[in-house]
């Protein structure tokens, strides 16, 4: 169970977070959304513990997370920032096996290898095992990241922007893997993530920050809608339901999807 409750977050003058609560609803995917600069990054990042927060408290199954020793939360909580690069010569496998760490102190036992083992499997990663991560392509390195985070084997996996760098169909891969990973291993999964028909298709539950402050927390169907799209991002979404899913079309002036394909047709 996690429970941000009054976080907030301030660079100088400008409050980043506002006074953010929220509880992350356990064995379910949570998509934080929001336009560029609504603090979605910086909550993950002060949810975490990656960055200290101004004020606010973040809980941990009960527990005062910055009062938690960083082995403790390493082995209930894994994170992935949205930037990630290592300078180090080292192989796919290796970088995999660094998710162990807080369990091996780089000292791999038998279960630790049989862990790593799983989650290259898991991102389709197992044939590169040995190569090394210059030479992957760049959805390569990140799914070799991802990877990471899965060996570490925790309740809970933050994920900053996890579909950076992949093309379409390792998006929805990924997007397939996560859910697969709550319904069959109980995950618990918080995505920060800008295409809002992913976190409608995938997401069980979204939080729409703008501005720094929570302006929507609830279930996706009560989310992905147009009234209450307007009001994170400022434009008309059209919300069309295809193979029973909301989809959000961004066309000009909010139009449906017949009307936008005439219209294409008539140019």
């Amino acid at each position: 169970m996690i429970n941000i409750e009054k976080l907030s977050v301030n660079i100088g003058r400008k409050a980043i977070l506002n006074n953010v609560s929220t509880h992350i609803k356990e064995g379910a995917i949570t998509a934080i959304i929001g336009p560029n600069g609504a603090g979605k990054s910086t909550l993950l990042n002060a949810a975490t513990r990656l960055i200290d927060s101004d004020s606010g408290t973040v809980y941990l199954d009960n527990e005062n997370i910055t009062e938690m020793k960083s082995d403790a939360v390493a082995k209930k909580l894994a994170v992935l920032k949205q930037s990630n690069h290592t300078n180090l010569k080292i192989t796919v496998r290796e970088l995999v096996s660094f998710g162990r760490f807080p369990y091996s102190k780089g000292r791999l036992s038998k279960a630790d290898h049989a862990l790593v083992d799983e989650a290259l499997e898991y991102m389709a990663l197992t044939d590169m095992q040995d190569r090394y991560l210059d030479e992957l392509s760049g959805g390569q390195r990140q799914r070799a990241y991802i990877s990471m985070t899965l060996a570490q084997d925790t309740d809970y996996i933050f994920l900053d922007e996890p579909l950076n760098n992949l093309d379409m169909k390792h998006s929805v891969q990924m997007m397939q893997l996560l859910r697969k990973l709550v319904r069959e291993k109980q995950k618990t999964i918080v995505i920060v993530i800008h295409d809002i028909n992913f976190a409608s298709c995938y997401a069980d539950h979204i939080i729409a920050l703008k501005e720094g402050e929570v302006l929507l927390d609830g279930r996706k169907d009560d989310v992905i809608t147009t009234e209450a799209l307007k009001a994170v991002y400022d434009m008309d979404i059209n919300i069309e339901c295809i193979f029973g899913q909301q989809i959000c079309v961004y066309f000009d002036d909010a139009k449906t999807v017949d009307e936008f394909i005439e219209e294409v047709q008539l140019v």
